[in-house]
């Protein structure tokens, strides 16, 4: 099942959603779904509100199915409260994309050709589970007091901040944790999807699944000099001064 939520000045609680398209099916169409048309729910209208809501993907580990997004936000002034999404690989989307694809068809989904507006985006109380850049894309993101759970090893954030953003994906009093399943050390705090990507965590915990490193540049060492990745007052097993010479410690 798929939901298009394009409402704007609403608020909704209580809700379940639960579909499980993935990047890897077959589509109608004779191609791939590929990563933006697997989503549970695309929501599109602004000033939205949700309040204890579920949002899940469950077609299964990423190693398996590909990218499956649970919640696809190109809306401004999203708000959740309490709400739990569930997924592996790409569980959450925030809009904007990035503007030009790197592989021809990766863009492919409800938005490909739409305007890349500035979105803003706020959770609280809210617990992200997921695997491989769970939480990913441009906008302006605030997390407070949020969990976020990785179900297998990988990387939590992956942001796509555009260049002419000052803030990118903001974790404040968050917790990392992780399944009993996924090992010690295998997990990274972020990537940069594109070389602008902003990440900044304040006063998180830090469990013992996060890397020594924290933090990876995806192979992209010209992103050094342009990526914004701050870490303040980290503290748990998985905190560390073992990062590389790109993150901010102040």
């Amino acid at each position: 099942m798929q939901y298009h939520i394009s409402d704007s000045n609403i608020t909704i609680e209580n809700q379940t959603y639960t579909g499980n398209h993935y990047g890897k099916e077959d589509h109608a169409d004779g191609r791939k779904y590929g990563t933006f048309r697997s989503y549970t729910v695309l929501v599109d209208g602004d000033n939205v509100t949700f309040r204890n809501c579920t949002f899940e993907n469950t077609s299964g580990p990423g190693k398996q199915v590909g990218q499956a997004i649970a919640l696809y936000i190109d809306g401004n002034n999203i708000h959740l409260e309490n709400c739990v999404l569930r997924g592996h690989q790409d569980t959450l989307f925030l809009a904007p994309l990035p503007p030009k694809e790197i592989i021809p068809g990766g863009f492919l989904g409800p938005k490909q050709y739409t305007p890349r507006y500035d979105r803003t985006v706020y959770f609280k109380d809210c617990v992200i589970e997921g695997g491989v850049d769970f939480i990913f894309g441009g906008a302006t993101a605030y997390f407070e007091n949020c969990e976020f759970k990785n179900v297998e090893e990988g990387y939590i954030f992956a942001p796509s901040t555009p260049e002419h953003i000052e803030i990118g994906f903001v974790a404040k009093n968050c917790r990392f944790t992780a399944t009993s399943d996924v090992p010690e050390k295998s997990c990274y705090i972020a990537r940069p999807w594109r070389n602008f990507g902003k990440v900044r965590l304040e006063s998180c915990y830090l469990g013992e699944h996060i890397h020594p490193m924290g933090w990876d540049d995806w192979g992209k060492e010209e992103s050094h000099e342009t990526v914004e990745f701050v870490e303040i007052g980290s503290y748990g097993p998985g905190a560390s001064c073992q990062r590389p010479n790109y993150v901010q410690l102040p």
